[in-house]
């Protein structure tokens, strides 16, 4: 007896185990109500919410607040990548410049340079004056609509493609200035009319290299050759595009684009629950020694598998009731939430009628009826987006933006509650929440490489990743087979007997 009173360990009444726990401070923002929270268990009752929590949860490496704010100023201050991306601007806008004013100059410099020499321009030259200012305005819209557009994103490595048409545009542009001084400013031709025809060359074979472009940086890529299985990397969240001839960096930039549109909204709150209970089954056991330390480890070990084994073999019951509760508490305060929206919906339109009678400039501004309305529904959907773990991403005034949009553009109750009984796509939230500034493309191929069948790669931000799984599209073979059209024809032939 002294020995098991020895060697039994205290416990709290509160059933708390030698875990470790981590506090992780929420990103500052408006709350909501004045108190926005965030808790991991979900027993609480109908009048929680009136003190200020913090998310807990079992963590060996944690990383707080002030680190996330230096990391985000640190690539802020970072200015490497500003400056290969400018630098590769700069390129181009120079290289497009002498692209422009090259034609130019060859017509204007022989005018400059030996012009009482010139043999006369006659309706033929005067004709190609008119065509190289047609071709070079044509030229100008399709430049600025396939290059001047705001880069959406900064790549790792350059873009293959573009490159080479820079490269390509400038030997061109190099080669006829070469040929231009060699045979024309050396030897001060006369033929007017020939010049001129040489820069109209010029343009045509630069009006081909835009075509080129298009070809290749717009018309390659839109026949689908490749599926990827795109799954997040905390909860399996999973999503399938069809991509064309992309390289791999590319093909992460248009999985990035696609995500923020088609994935729900990063919600690190769901997870903790599946944590916490396998954080009890884990800490659930205990083992006493009676005997002392060293005797009967063989039938410790034994007990303690036996009880494991009975602890796994329940838990699935566990979260059977578990799950089961969760669903009707939400169902619960989900009926609740809509029936406070409609009488406060029905409240509004109480409101429109008595405005009407008044005088115009007594009409109540669609900012201050939100207002009026808001405090009837604050407490049932402050619950419901608790119980949903949703609170983080729903602020006061981004609800009361939301009601007000609603009611000026006369929107029914289910409109407005779309936004809150099911998480949206990531757009659909405050930038601030979810908007990661710092996206890392991890792969053992080259970056610059275009897809392959059985390619990984793995788009990593600040809370989780993204694991893109390439599969090519199969080869589809098509078959035809005739049928003659008399086999399907028959004839019924009738006999006196029968009734028919």
């Amino acid at each position: 007896k002294r020995s098991r009173d020895r060697h039994k360990s205290p416990r709290s009444k509160d059933g708390s185990r030698s875990e470790k726990s981590v506090t992780i401070q929420a990103p500052p923002a408006e709350p909501l109500l004045g108190n926005d929270a965030s808790r991991t268990e979900e027993g609480q009752d109908d009048n929680w919410g009136e003190t200020t929590t913090a998310i807990t949860g079992t963590s060996e490496h944690s990383i707080s607040q002030e680190d996330i704010a230096r990391i985000s100023k640190d690539l802020e201050d970072s200015v490497g990548l500003d400056c290969k991306r400018y630098l590769g601007l700069t390129v181009a806008a120079v290289l497009g410049l002498l692209v422009f004013l090259t034609p130019i100059a060859f017509i204007l410099l022989p005018q400059v340079l030996w012009r009482d020499d010139l043999e006369p321009c006659g309706t033929v030259c005067e004709g190609l004056f008119i065509s190289v200012a047609f071709k070079l305005l044509i030229l100008l819209i399709g430049t600025w609509a396939l290059f001047f557009r705001q880069p959406k994103a900064d790549l790792p490595r350059v873009f293959v493609f573009r490159a080479l048409l820079l490269v390509l545009i400038f030997l061109f542009v190099f080669s006829y200035w070469l040929f231009y001084g060699v045979r024309i400013l050396d030897s001060k031709d006369t033929n007017y009319q020939g010049i001129v025809q040489y820069a109209v060359s010029l343009v045509d074979a630069l009006l081909f290299i835009h075509y080129l472009a298009i070809v290749l940086l717009e018309l390659r890529q839109l026949q689908p050759m490749f599926t990827v299985k795109v799954v997040r990397s905390t909860d399996g969240e999973s999503r399938y595009y069809s991509l064309g001839h992309l390289s791999i960096q590319r093909a992460a930039l248009v999985v990035l684009e696609n995500y923020y549109r088609d994935f729900p909204v990063y919600n690190p709150a769901l997870l903790t629950a599946s944590k916490s209970r396998a954080a009890k089954h884990m800490a659930g056991l205990k083992v006493y020694n009676v005997d002392g330390p060293g005797n009967n480890a063989s039938g410790q070990s034994r007990a303690m598998i036996a009880a494991a084994a009975r602890r796994r073999d329940s838990s699935h019951n566990e979260l059977y009731y578990e799950e089961a509760d969760h669903e009707r508490r939400v169902k619960k305060r989900r009926a609740r939430l809509v029936v406070a929206v409609e009488e406060a919906f029905t409240h509004i339109k109480r409101l429109q009628a008595e405005e009407q009678q008044k005088a115009p400039g007594e009409m109540m501004d669609p900012r201050e009826a939100a207002q009026a309305i808001f405090p009837s529904m604050a407490r049932a959907l402050q619950k419901y987006l608790r119980t949903t773990r949703q609170q983080q991403y729903h602020s006061m005034e981004s609800i009361l933006q939301h009601l007000s949009f609603c009611i000026t553009n006369n929107m029914t109750p289910k409109a407005f509650l779309e936004r809150y009984l099911s998480p949206g796509p990531t757009l659909q939230y405050d930038r601030d929440r979810w908007f990661s500034k710092q996206w890392t493309l991890v792969s053992e191929e080259a970056v610059t490489s275009g897809l392959q069948d059985g390619i990984v790669f793995v788009l990593k931000c600040l809370d989780f990743s993204l694991v893109a799984n390439v599969k090519k599209i199969p080869f589809i073979k098509l078959s035809e087979e005739f049928i003659d059209p008399k086999s399907h024809k028959f004839v019924l032939r009738l006999q006196s007997e029968t009734s028919v």
